[in-house]
């Protein structure tokens, strides 16, 4: 039996130990407080995200295949294979991924030429996917293509340092290669995504210290080959039109989609009509689970979901940009810069499309909208940041400690227990 003393004491030690840990936890945090961010906002927007496709597939499921949880399970099915993905690439030694750079984006843009084979898929004037034989899966190398670009231009750009004020330095051979994945793309006609290339490359430059009289001639460059490219194309130039409100107002055509998007937002107000209980799902508006699931959000959510995924995305934005100025090495700074503009200026596309600020761009929700080769190449791309985040300075101490922190932390609640 335990005396009182022996009981005074044992709590004693306990309540020392236990503020010992929490400070010793405290300095674990702010050391590693990059790749909590980035882990732990992905991990809440990949929550938000599945429930969401679950909430605005049902109708669509239901009235092609006859079960509501079709376009659920199917997402589930590449988040399941793209999360265990994010979690070996997290574990994977920066110097690999500087041998795995080159193999990557050459990769990346072999996969991408196989749309002009018979393997190509058109999907909405777009051929920008291919077909795995036999399977009836398809897949869209575009999005591995961003991938490939960012960790490619990391490893080239940071062996240039100063010389990327000469314009052949900058030409050779990142402009090239560049250039060549940005081609590709729009060989497809994808402006979305080539929209979206375009952004991780111009981040990629920046971190790498291009000197910023470049990037003006680029917007300018950037901006004459958009118009042109969107004069190409009628459904592009109508689409344009009728945002820039050059045309006849037409909300039963290319304005329909935008209509029912906003009119979705509006619905929801505050705190939303519930989850599961968006009227928008029901047909009215396209692409309610891809592309417009921000609308749906905002609908069954209201304004305080909306909020809850920006605030979200910058915490992600916050980490990435942590690794970028804390990391020692340029490999890393400017293959995390890509990949963060990949990912922001994708999310900013995206919801400036459903909220009326840009015409109609066909390109997804980071880690929220539904799609395979979307969700699997952003996890990926994930699990590489946190992989450098891991890397950053006091950051593997840290985490090191955090885990025999928890495990002290958890013997002592142990023995207090049997005592």
């Amino acid at each position: 039996m335990t005396t009182l003393d022996g009981t005074r004491r044992v709590r004693t030690g306990r309540t020392t130990t236990a503020r010992a840990t929490a400070r010793e936890g405290g300095r674990t945090e702010i050391a590693a407080l990059s790749y909590y961010l980035v882990g732990g906002a992905s991990l809440l927007l990949l929550a938000i995200g599945v429930v969401m496709v679950l909430s605005a597939s049902t109708i669509d499921s239901i009235r092609t295949t006859g079960s509501p949880y079709d376009g659920f399970l199917g997402q589930m099915t590449f988040v399941l294979l793209g999360l265990p993905l994010a979690v070996v690439a997290s574990r994977i030694p920066v110097r690999w991924y500087r041998r795995l750079a080159w193999p990557a984006l050459l990769g990346a843009l072999g996969m991408q030429m196989l749309i002009f084979t018979p393997l190509g898929v058109e999907v909405n004037g777009n051929t920008n996917w291919i077909e795995i034989p036999g399977t009836g899966q398809s897949v869209q190398p575009s999005e591995f293509v961003k991938l490939g670009l960012a960790l490619w231009l990391g490893l080239v750009l940071s062996r240039k340092g100063r010389l990327l004020e000469q314009w052949r330095h900058v030409l050779v051979p990142g402009g090239l290669g560049a250039g060549a994945g940005l081609g590709l793309v729009l060989a497809g006609h994808d402006m979305g995504t080539g929209l979206v290339i375009v952004a991780l490359i111009g981040g990629a430059f920046f971190v790498a210290g291009l000197p910023l009289r470049w990037f003006a001639g680029a917007a300018v460059a950037g901006a004459g080959a958009a118009a042109f490219l969107v004069a190409l194309k009628p459904s592009r130039m109508n689409r344009v039109m009728s945002f820039l409100g050059l045309s006849e107002a037409d909300p039963s055509g290319v304005g329909f989609q935008t209509q029912h998007g906003l009119w979705g937002l509006g619905t929801g107000g505050i705190s939303g009509v519930g989850l599961g209980a968006s009227r928008e799902k029901w047909s009215y508006l396209p692409e309610a689970q891809n592309d417009f699931i921000f609308a749906i959000v905002g609908e069954e959510l209201g304004l305080l979901g909306t909020l809850l995924v920006l605030g979200l995305l910058g915490a992600l934005a916050v980490g990435m940009f942590r690794v970028v100025r804390r990391h020692r090495d340029p490999f890393v700074q400017i293959t995390t810069g890509a990949v963060a503009t990949w990912i922001l200026a994708q999310s900013l596309i995206n919801i400036g499309v459903v909220i009326g600020l840009l015409p109609v761009i066909g390109i997804p929700l980071p880690l929220v909208s539904a799609g395979g080769s979307a969700m699997i190449s952003t996890l990926l791309a994930i699990g590489v940041v946190l992989a450098f985040a891991r890397s950053e300075p006091g950051a593997a101490q840290a985490l090191a400690t955090r885990g025999g922190v928890v495990r002290r932390s958890l013997a002592v609640v142990g023995r207090g227990r049997r005592g």
